[in-house]
């Protein structure tokens, strides 16, 4: 081939890739906010074998007035395996060693004081757990079929890495009328980890104190009934990845951080999709940051009569953080309100999108992307909700089924929307003088 020949070859070669490579980012920016992809898949396997003062390997074996205390190094007080029934009472569970390895405490229960794996059952009732140990969780199942119920269970654990209820790989906890108290840094009260894992409280009362260590961390389903829990070194709650939360006459609360936390970290230990909150009365505060915070994740809101209490004025914010490929590391955030009052102002970044639903006397008072940041907003309300807005706001969509627009208190302020959007064309490009002297206007 000859070198003029060739240069043109490399050129035409160039400038295809450029064209190819514009075409798909033109492509993404117009499309809608999709979910990252998921990590390298996590290992399931341990690497250490967990072991314990007192161990069942199959069988089925009822105790009573008990006292266990272990003190070695990844030692646990009661392991039960391979298919065992552990039936449990008036029992005390001490354990006070460390160990060698978090990552397997956290995953597999390596040093937990109570261990259920391989498809094993514990019944456990009217006792005391206290660990002292670095990743000592109180009670952990781990593996398909395992499963442990508490109640009328005191736990305090002092330690970091050491939760109080844990489940992981799909093991499952029921607890009722549990008491949790922990103390160390990543020790929330309630958690599942790597591999998915549900856990079901009804009653009781929670508190942890370390960093790190919210009320409740969910990598799996998670769901709370008539309980209290308080996190005074953290916030309130987390949901990673496709896995959810679910509350009902709870009171749940956060000193740091923000209330909510839902994102993906890409650690593993979570799968890729859409993060779910859910509650129904009882109440929800938070004392410093936004009340919910969405980053790096789809999330779904979904709030019925609950009593809200946050300090900063931000209701919700949804944006990219230090989780993810930036650029790409957004949000999509879905909010529906139900019998629900809300408080707050929303924000968003350029990234990220926010889907607000008032309905069934449903009030929000605050103001929408007030910066005219975010990537897209909808706000739908229903004829029974109103809007109470406080400041100026850009709406990509307005859906309201009161046509008059009588449900909308604006206080004398602006609200725009964007008037090239199909679903806006009720609105008809016109701007509108609400009732308070504020405007409706097409932004474009």
């Amino acid at each position: 081939m000859r070198k003029s020949t060739f240069k043109l070859f490399l050129i035409f070669v160039l400038v295809l890739c450029f064209s190819i490579n514009a075409s798909a980012q033109n492509a993404q920016e117009i499309s809608e906010w999709v979910l990252p992809e998921q990590g390298e898949p996590p290992s399931t396997q341990p690497q250490t074998e967990t072991s314990a003062l007192y161990t069942q390997i199959g069988t089925t074996v009822t105790k009573t007035k008990q006292t266990i205390n272990a003190p070695n190094k990844n030692e646990s007080g009661i392991k039960v395996a391979k298919s065992g029934v552990l039936n449990l009472s008036n029992s005390i569970i001490v354990t006070t060693g460390i160990t060698s390895s978090e990552e397997e405490s956290n995953f597999y229960g390596l040093n937990a004081a109570i261990l259920a794996e391989s498809g094993s059952k514990i019944n456990l009732k009217d006792s005391t757990i206290t660990t002292t140990g670095e990743g000592a969780n109180a009670i952990f199942a781990t593996g398909t079929g395992s499963e442990i119920n508490v109640s009328d269970v005191n736990i305090h654990t002092s330690a970091n890495s050491s939760r109080g209820l844990d489940a992981t790989l799909t093991g499952t906890v029921n607890a009722t009328n549990v008491n949790i108290t922990t103390e160390g840094m990543h020790s929330a009260a309630i958690a599942t980890d790597r591999g998915n894992g549900t856990i079901n409280v009804t009653g009781g009362s929670m508190k942890t104190s370390g960093e790190g260590s919210p009320g409740i961390y969910s990598t799996g389903d998670i769901a709370v009934t008539n309980a209290q829990l308080i996190a005074t070194g953290s916030e309130a709650a987390v949901v990673e990845g496709k896995n959810s939360i679910t509350l009902k006459n709870t009171t749940l609360s956060g000193k740091k951080n923000w209330g909510v936390m839902m994102y993906q970290s890409f650690s593993g230990d979570a799968e890729v999709g859409t993060s779910h909150f859910t509650m129904d009365g009882g109440s929800l505060s938070a004392e410093t940051g936004p009340l919910f915070y969405i980053t790096n994740t789809e999330a779904n809101i979904s709030l019925k009569n609950v009593k809200l209490t946050s300090t900063t004025g931000t209701l919700l914010s949804v944006g990219a953080g230090k989780w993810g490929t930036p650029g790409a590391n957004g949000a999509m955030a879905t909010f529906t309100a139900n019998d629900q009052t809300l408080d707050g102002n929303i924000i968003s970044d350029k990234i990220s999108m926010v889907k607000l639903n008032l309905q069934n006397n449903s009030t929000w008072n605050g103001s929408i992307n007030a910066d005219n940041t975010a990537k897209s907003v909808e706000l739908k309300l229903d004829k029974s909700s109103k809007w109470n807005v406080t400041g100026t706001s850009y709406l990509t969509t307005l859906i309201d089924d009161d046509t008059t627009l009588s449900n909308i208190d604006d206080n004398g302020f602006t609200i725009y929307y964007n008037a090239s959007e199909d679903s806006n064309k009720w609105l008809g490009h016109k701007t509108f003088t609400l009732k308070d002297g504020g405007k409706l206007m097409p932004r474009n």
